[in-house]
Order: structure tokens, then C-alpha cells, then sequence
């Protein structure tokens, strides 16, 4: 844009600063947060159409909660948790330890319902967890179609993970439940029921992040199931306040609609636009970066910093690696001498026409054929002729002829100089030979 030329509000917020080289290096993002924060303002929409699409596979677990709340719901209303048994009759018998009870025998009911539902939101999410690692690695991407391609690759291993975490989560919480029962009705030693519980708790702590990372090394590497569960816990304890961290970040949404009220409403307009898109996101540019830390970079030919890139220092300041990588393919393609642009091309007008042939042709239909298409040559000959002095023609082809002249005289040269060294060669074989 030419200096001095001032464009408006709408497109000041649209374009942003001038298109400089240096606001082209300045763009390229250079480590992983800078890549988020391109992907997130740059791909946006496609960050939206993904996550719908995991929300239809999520709308059967969906359904399995809301029934299990309104279950949860309909028992407390029926049975007389908060009323003063001994007014009524006739009388209630002791339901001390009935609530804990009542959770454990409703989570035992819709546990396998849970499982179900969880299986097919894994569909969806094999399919999102493709598409959004293609954009991590900056590939480009058709949403639907990889989608698509996504749960076929990914499906597998997806499954395979969640139902690892949904059983083990299962196990976890009716441990929960049934110490809560023991506690309640004062059988056994309470302390050791509530040391159960923290131990349970954290279980399901580690069990979570061994899943996502289960996820993240399963839909970017081939592994045995038994090698996943082991580099997942590896990578569990080696990075775990990397990890405390990260998953804080991804579960914002879910804290917004903990806190109730308006932030509520704002957690599900989130999850719902884009908030899975948003935690896969973060959490596959995360373990991208630990991957080329702890992996890519200690294996031979290891891809390392897929997606960003580094900046070296040049006289003109710094410059990517991609900035330098499309200069050099540029220069290389401008150094190569195009036909099209090198002569006059006649532009397609409706002037000349190719005859065409009826259904039942004769031979004068064949005859009209060939005399169109010999017309349209004639006059694109013609065309070329009469522009073949124009100045960008002339210009573009003398940058070439002096470039062909040089490389004519170099192989002339080293024609000149075999042909001495065939003359040597010979004149030592015959002074040899006397």
C-alpha cells in the first residue's frame, strides 16, 4: 500500500498494520504460545465447525447426565431426607447412611449407560483431535473431510483409551461411594475410609491426565496399547505441574459453569460454540512442544517445532526460517524461464468458436470441425506475432538470453577444456609408447 494512504476503522481492524516485510516476519509464530494465539484469531471459524460437529457424537452423554440429575432429583424430592421423622406416621425407620447409599446404587445403574455415551463422544473427539493437531503442525485442513478421516484413523485408539479411563474411573468412584456409606453408618474405621477417599481421589487425578496424554501420543505416533499406558504415566509424573497447569487452562469453561449464575451461562455458550475445540487445542500444542523435547529431538529425523518457527538473525533483522525457505523457492522458480509468460497469449473471447458436431454428423461436419480449429491457430499465431515486441515480452526474455549466454559460454569452455585433456592424454600415450 502506498505510503501516505490511510484506510478506514472497519479496515484498520480488519487488516491490522501495513503488509510489510517486517510485519510478515513479526506474524510468523516463533514458539507455541504465539502459534495458540495464531491458530485461535486465524482459524477461528473452523475452531467452531469442529467443535459442533464433536458435539452431536457428545449429545448421548449429555443425555445420560440430565437423566441421572433428574433421577438424583425425583429421589430426594420423594423420599423424606429433610423432614422430622417421628411427626408423621406411620413411622420412618433410621435412614442414617440411605443418601450415600441411594448414590452409590443410582452411579452402579447409570455406569454402563455413562460408558456407552462416552464411547460415542470419543468418536467425535478422534475426529476434532486430528483436524486441530493438522492446524497445531500448520497443515492444511478440510474440515469435514478430515474430520472424517480423522475418526477412521483415530478411532481405535480413542476407544481403546477412554474405555481404560471410564473403567477406571468407575472403579474409583464407587470406592468413593461405598467408603462414604461406611463413614455414614459409622462401620469400620472412619479414618481409614477418608484416607480411601483422598487416595481415591487423587487415582482419578492421574488417571485424567494419563488419558489426555494417552490421546495426544495415540493420535500422533503408532504404539501398542501397553507402550501408551506407559509413556503416558511417564509423562504424567515427569511434567506434572506442566500438566496441573495446562489442565487448569483447558478447564475454564467447566470452572465458569461451576461458579453458577451468569458465568454459567457464559461456561456453556463457550463449550458449546467452541470450548472442546478450545481444550484440544490447548492441550495438543502442550504436549507438541514436550514431544519435541523429549521425543523428535532424541530420535534421528526426529520433525522438530512442527508449526513455528525459528527466527535466525540476518543484517536486516530477524527472518524465519520460512520466510528464507519461500524466498529461496521464490528466487529458484524466477530463475527458471516460463513459456507462458514469455510469449503473447491471446486472451479467450467469443470472436472464434470450435465447430460442434451434431449427433449424426457427415463429412462436412468433420470438415467444419477441422477449419474452426485451424481458424483459432491462425489467429492466435497471429496475435503472438503482433505482440511478440511489446515491452514486457522484450524485457522479460532479455533477462533469460543473457543468463543462456553465459551458460552457453561456460559449456563451450568446458568443451575447450576436455578436448585439451584428450589431447594431453593422447600426446602422454604416445610419449610413452616411443
Amino acid at each position: 500500500m502506498a505510503q501516505g494512504e490511510k484506510k478506514g476503522f472497519i479496515a484498520r481492524m480488519l487488516e491490522g498494520k501495513e503488509r510489510d516485510e517486517e510485519y510478515a516476519r513479526s506474524t510468523l509464530p516463533s514458539n507455541r504460545w504465539a502459534l495458540f494465539w495464531d491458530i485461535f484469531k486465524g482459524r477461528f471459524s473452523k475452531l467452531v465447525i469442529v467443535n459442533l460437529l464433536m458435539v452431536l457424537f457428545f449429545i448421548p452423554l449429555i443425555i445420560v447426565i440430565v437423566f441421572r440429575m433428574s433421577y438424583i432429583s425425583a429421589q430426594g424430592a420423594m423420599l423424606p431426607f429433610s423432614q422430622w421423622l417421628l411427626v408423621s406416621y406411620p413411622a420412618v425407620p433410621s435412614i442414617v447412611g440411605l443418601p450415600e447409599q441411594l448414590t452409590v446404587s443410582t452411579n452402579l445403574m447409570f455406569a454402563p449407560f455413562f460408558l456407552i455415551g462416552a464411547l460415542i463422544a470419543g468418536i467425535g473427539v478422534s475426529g476434532g483431535m486430528y483436524v486441530i493437531r493438522n492446524m497445531v503442525w500448520t497443515e492444511g485442513i478440510f474440515v469435514a473431510n478430515d474430520f472424517w478421516r480423522g475418526i477412521k484413523i483415530n478411532i481405535g485408539v480413542v476407544l481403546g483409551s477412554t474405555l481404560f479411563y471410564g473403567v477406571m474411573l468407575a472403579l474409583m468412584l464407587l470406592g468413593i461411594g461405598w467408603s462414604e456409606v461406611f463413614i455414614a453408618t459409622g462401620t469400620g474405621n472412619a479414618v481409614l475410609f477418608t484416607i480411601s477417599e483422598v487416595v481415591a481421589y487423587i487415582a482419578i487425578a492421574i488417571f485424567t491426565i494419563m488419558y489426555l496424554w494417552m490421546l495426544a501420543m495415540g493420535g500422533s505416533y503408532k504404539l501398542k496399547f501397553h507402550q501408551l499406558i506407559k509413556n503416558a504415566f511417564l509423562m504424567t509424573f515427569g511434567l506434572v505441574f506442566h500438566n496441573i497447569f495446562f489442565i487448569f487452562l483447558m478447564a475454564i469453561p467447566v470452572i465458569l459453569i461451576l461458579l453458577g449464575s451468569f458465568f454459567q451461562m457464559i461456561g456453556f455458550a463457550i463449550l458449546i460454540l467452541f470450548g472442546i475445540s478450545l481444550m484440544l487445542l490447548i492441550w495438543l500444542d502442550y504436549t507438541q512442544w514436550a514431544f519435541d523435547k523429549f521425543i523428535e529431538s532424541k530420535r534421528e529425523g526426529g520433525k522438530v517445532n512442527r508449526g513455528i518457527y525459528e527466527k535466525t538473525t540476518r543484517k536486516g533483522g530477524a527472518q524465519s526460517k520460512a520466510v528464507q525457505e519461500y524466498q529461496q523457492n521464490l528466487e529458484a522458480a524466477m530463475s527458471v524461464k516460463s513459456d507462458l509468460s514469455s510469449r503473447p497469449i491471446k486472451p479467450i473471447t467469443d470472436e472464434l468458436k470450435v465447430y460442434e458436431l451434431p449427433e449424426s454428423f457427415s463429412r462436412d461436419d468433420l470438415k467444419k470441425l477441422r477449419e474452426s480449429k485451424d481458424a483459432i491457430m491462425e489467429d492466435t499465431q497471429k496475435y503472438a506475432e503482433e505482440h511478440m515486441n511489446d515491452e514486457k515480452y522484450v524485457t522479460y526474455n532479455a533477462q533469460f538470453e543473457n543468463a543462456e549466454e553465459e551458460e552457453a559460454g561456460k559449456e563451450k569452455g568446458k568443451g575447450k577444456k576436455k578436448s585439451k585433456d584428450k589431447n594431453k592424454e593422447k600426446s602422454d600415450g604416445g610419449e610413452a609408447e616411443k
